[in-house]
């Protein structure tokens, strides 16, 4: 088999087929190389370098292991580690620790050690309560105690622990439990201040304060039953002296009332009786005459309205009367009737009469 001329030039890179592979442009191999490093650098940073926080939520940035900063709920950028470092905490959510027992579902677990306390009388009880509270600081949450939570649960039950210390039995499972649960507060509070937690307190709430179960815890409950009882009836009398009283005062303000309007009624009354008096006493000085005869008629209307009056002369066969009723019914002033006739009368009396 002979080769051509061109077949010797292209040498011993001809392949089966009679041709070669082609030849890549300078550069190109670095550029690939370049892409590839790139493509992985950004594949690393978008799984290591974008983080989100969620709704309750807070994230404390630590920069080559220290603090930095923090972010809210979102998504956020960093540095890839190990420059920095993202630890989120539940900054906003309020969280909750049991006293003296544990919480497992619906079912309550009591932990004796963490309940039971001596009083400041030497005697036992029994002390449950929950405590809320939420991270106020995230550096000192971090930084200034190991564990959170075992930190909480000893502080509340030293708390308690030297509260109830210092009180009566009595008086802390029956009228002090309120008092107690104040003072456990602020000295809660006291300590997180000064070991500087980043904790905030928000409440703490006792579920029992009791002695412990047996005869000792029923001669208490029947005690508490009956200072309940007690304290019921105090406040029905306290009740019904709160209603009697009000109405006892609006009866004696309304009698109160009533005589002074009585009062003014009389005095005004007598007032107005003078002032009639008066009256009539002046006209009488200029007319004694006409204003007695005014006088008899006035009384003999009033104590014999229906009387009519006549005045008879008996030298006529006819009786003239004049209608007196009528015009004192008429009042000073209008039109006198004119004198009526009536039909002869038999056996008139002698002499002018009144009837």
């Amino acid at each position: 088999m002979s080769f051509t001329d061109q077949d010797q030039n292209q040498g011993p890179n001809l392949g089966m087929s009679g041709r070669r592979p082609p030849e890549l442009k300078p550069g190109t191999v670095k550029k690939i190389v370049i892409g590839a490093v790139a493509a992985v650098v950004v594949i690393f940073l978008g799984t290591s370098s974008f983080y989100t926080v969620q709704e309750q939520e807070r994230a404390a940035i630590l920069t080559f292991g220290k603090y930095s900063g923090e972010t809210s709920a979102g998504l956020h950028f960093k540095w890839p580690y190990p420059i920095q470092q993202v630890i989120t905490v539940p900054a906003e959510l309020t969280q909750r620790i049991h006293i003296g027992y544990r919480q497992e579902g619906s079912a309550a677990i009591p932990v004796d050690e963490e309940a039971m306390m001596i009083t400041g009388d030497e005697n036992i009880v029994s002390a449950d309560a929950v405590v809320q509270w939420k991270i106020s600081n995230i550096h000192d949450y971090l930084y200034n105690i190991a564990d959170a939570e075992q930190f909480l649960r000893n502080a509340a039950s030293s708390s308690i622990r030297s509260v109830i210390g210092s009180e009566k039995l009595d008086y802390a499972i029956t009228d002090g439990k309120t008092v107690i649960q104040d003072k456990v507060r602020e000295k809660l509070i006291e300590l997180q201040a000064k070991y500087k937690t980043g904790i905030q307190i928000i409440d703490i709430k006792f579920q029992d304060i009791e002695p412990p179960s047996g005869q000792v815890a029923e001669a208490f409950r029947e005690v508490t039953n009956a200072r309940e009882e007690k304290n019921t009836k105090i406040n029905n009398a306290a009740k019904y002296e709160n209603d009697r009283i009000p109405k006892a005062r609006g009866e004696a303000q309304a009698l109160l009332e009533n005589a002074e309007g009585q009062k003014k009624s009389r005095i005004l009354n007598a007032e107005g009786d003078v002032a009639k008096f008066n009256a009539i006493f002046g006209e009488y000085k200029n007319n004694p005459n006409v204003t007695q005869s005014r006088l008899v008629l006035e009384t003999l209307e009033k104590i014999l309205p229906n009387a009519k009056i006549f005045i008879t002369n008996s030298n006529s066969d006819t009786v003239n009367y004049l209608p007196l009723n009528e015009l004192l019914r008429s009042g000073t002033g209008s039109t006198a009737t004119p004198p009526a006739t009536t039909p002869p009368v038999t056996e008139a009396p002698q002499g002018g009469d009144a009837q």
